[in-house]
């Protein structure tokens, strides 16, 4: 193999790539990253077994050929490249030999026949979303994903409900749930769970550009084209929770509150609780203002946002951090709250109508004087 391309490029295709490389394995060549030259491009792919990320760039092909080599040690050496141009030479013993301007490298390759071969989804069923809106949703859900290790595995990801011309996310976690829901041009129906850590790495590659980004479904394995770059992750196995049963239907009370304003009133009255001082802050909805206090060793604090309430007055408790999460992840100025009694989950709504949905349980407070409602 012998190519020629610019530095930029070839930084930035390993970065891409790395994020899908196995950090320790028992084969070595997935400890690398696979280089394809063809014709005139060359291939990248990182792939650790659950999550293949492939890219192709520009290149000037002197001569075809495969190789796979270090992730650490190549992707050290392309990060701190001097000039514009690298050209990378390999020979029939593996010798990689590597130059760009007066910097010059010697390093060894593994042979590409030894790297797996990275699943193909040919046979599967898709459908197209706008790639902001794809962004958009993912970031909405990704943040109630269960991380626990006693978590069941098919909730350490997000589910994809396909049906009625109509896509929803979904995740959750046992105290949380995030839902998040839009329109699409697809008649199939099909459900099915990405892994976390896909749907970290395709929010890392996506842009803001409303392009289409197409997704291929197949029995095992999901693939996603974002641009140049293909994203291939094998799919969580398990029977996902009916998430349409554990939303309340019933509502008592409605708020209707800056997001921005509760935000900061949560934090500030999470000052007095810490790592090792932890307790619920309270909440209490009524006269159109939102007291929100906590109490721990460390001492007191209070606030208030002012709100639109209506319907009957509450008091909850809450875990402050789950809360700030759902209010971060919101992306309106305004929120609509829905209460069904202090024991229900508190729904977050957009202002108007319910393309997004976040449910937060609620702390048990002893000493609530609406304890039991």
């Amino acid at each position: 193999m012998n190519i020629v391309c610019q530095t930029e490029a070839l930084q930035n295709a390993v970065s891409t790539v790395s994020h899908a490389v196995s950090g320790k394995s028992t084969l070595p060549a997935l400890e690398g990253v696979l280089l394809k030259a063809r014709s005139s491009s060359l291939f990248l792919a990182g792939y650790d077994m659950e999550i293949g990320i492939t890219t192709t760039m520009e290149a000037q092909i002197k001569e075809p050929g495969a190789i796979v080599l270090s992730v650490k040690l190549f992707g050290d050496i392309v990060r701190n490249l001097p000039y514009h141009t690298v050209s990378i030479e390999t020979d029939e013993k593996l010798n990689v030999h590597i130059q760009c301007g007066m910097a010059e490298y010697e390093i060894m390759g593994i042979e590409a026949d030894e790297y797996p071969e990275i699943p193909s989804v040919e046979d599967g069923v898709g459908f197209v979303i706008g790639r902001s809106t794809f962004k958009s949703m993912l970031r909405q859900t990704l943040f109630a994903v269960a991380m626990s290790e006693s978590s069941r595995p098919v909730h350490k990801g997000v589910l994809f409900d396909v049906y009625d011309h109509q896509l929803t996310l979904v995740s959750l976690d046992g105290s949380r749930l995030a839902l998040r829901k839009e329109p699409i041009e697809s008649g199939e129906v099909m459900q099915f769970v990405m892994p976390r850590k896909t749907a970290a790495e395709l929010l890392k590659l996506m842009d803001d550009e409303d392009v289409p980004t197409s997704l291929i479904v197949g029995k095992r394995h999901v693939a996603v084209e974002v641009g140049e770059h293909l994203v291939i992750s094998r799919l969580l196995d398990g029977e996902f929770l009916p998430y349409r049963k554990a939303i309340p239907q019933q509502v008592l009370t409605t708020i209707k509150v800056n997001t921005r304003e509760l935000m900061q009133s949560v934090a500030r009255a999470a000052i007095v609780i810490n790592d090792r001082v932890k307790s619920p802050i309270v909440c209490e909805f009524g006269g159109n203002v939102i007291k929100i206090s906590c109490s721990t060793p460390l001492g007191a604090a209070s606030d208030v946002t002012a709100a639109d309430i209506s319907g009957q007055e509450e008091e909850m408790g809450f875990n402050h951090q789950f809360l700030t999460d759902a209010l971060k992840n919101v992306e309106c100025d305004e929120v609509r709250i829905e209460l069904n009694g202090a024991l229900s989950p508190m729904k977050i709504l957009p202002p108007e109508g319910d393309n997004f949905l976040f449910l937060v349980l609620p702390v048990r407070l002893p000493n609530s004087s609406k304890k039991g409602q």
